[in-house]
């Protein structure tokens, strides 16, 4: 799990990135002296958890949960056993944890952690097959081609390529090339299932055959992963 670390408290910082240091799996991408730091970093990037100190000069971390749009999971480390149960009125945070931490306590907060992060994740593909199936499009996409309506069964796209003003979605049996954008049918195409891994290419994550480097091979087409699109891919991938 990528974790950040919001205390105003140099020391309090430490502290916890030892501890972090301890817990395998827990990787601590950042840490911020203040919210409004951490704020900015979330609004270019995706963490997984964040160690979170309550109370910090002109923000407060409830100011900080409230200002954040679907906050990641969240850990509360504060000096202060008083605000337990305002804390747990925000859906986001899992655990609060009192100054000074122990090491038993804070692998214990990191395992409830992961537990709610995999539950919000099994939960994902069917909240999207629930909203799918309400549209009655369930696993089928029409395309125009030459003013048909062809149907597509979307499991069976294994790949999208941009060419200029045109796609070609290529299935386990045709090709199909088609005036539209690699934009535009990307959100067509279930989030659970597919992923644009580079500028001109959307790909079916579960017709992967072999990452090797920069490159994901699928049928025999070997497909370029831009860096800014890998740390997704490497997420949504069930790595041993």
């Amino acid at each position: 799990m990528n974790c950040i670390i919001i205390d105003d408290e140099m020391t309090a910082r430490a502290i916890i990135n030892g501890l972090c240091a301890q817990v395998k799996n827990l990787n601590v991408v950042a840490e911020f002296s203040n919210a409004i730091q951490a704020i900015k970093y979330l609004n270019q990037n995706d963490v997984d958890l964040i160690f979170l100190d309550i109370y910090m000069p002109d923000f407060t971390g409830f100011d900080f949960i409230q200002t954040i749009k679907n906050p990641p999971k969240v850990i509360l480390t504060t000096s202060d056993d008083q605000s337990a149960i305002e804390a747990f009125e925000y859906d986001c945070i899992v655990d609060y944890l009192v100054k000074p931490l122990s090491i038993q306590r804070f692998e214990k907060s990191v395992k409830k952690a992961e537990s709610s992060i995999f539950r919000t994740i099994e939960e994902k593909p069917k909240t999207l097959r629930n909203k799918i199936e309400g549209t009655n499009t369930v696993n089928d996409l029409y395309i125009n081609i030459e003013r048909r309506l062809i149907k597509i069964n979307i499991p069976s796209i294994y790949l999208v390529e941009a060419k200029g003003d045109y796609i070609n979605v290529k299935t386990e049996t045709e090709n199909y090339r088609v005036h539209s954008t690699l934009k535009k049918i990307e959100e067509k195409l279930p989030e659970n299932l597919f992923l644009k891994i580079h500028r001109s290419f959307v790909i079916n994550v579960k017709k992967i055959i072999d990452i090797e480097d920069n490159t994901v091979l699928i049928k025999k087409e070997v497909i370029p992963i831009s860096r800014s699109n890998r740390p997704e891919l490497m997420k949504r991938l069930n790595l041993l």
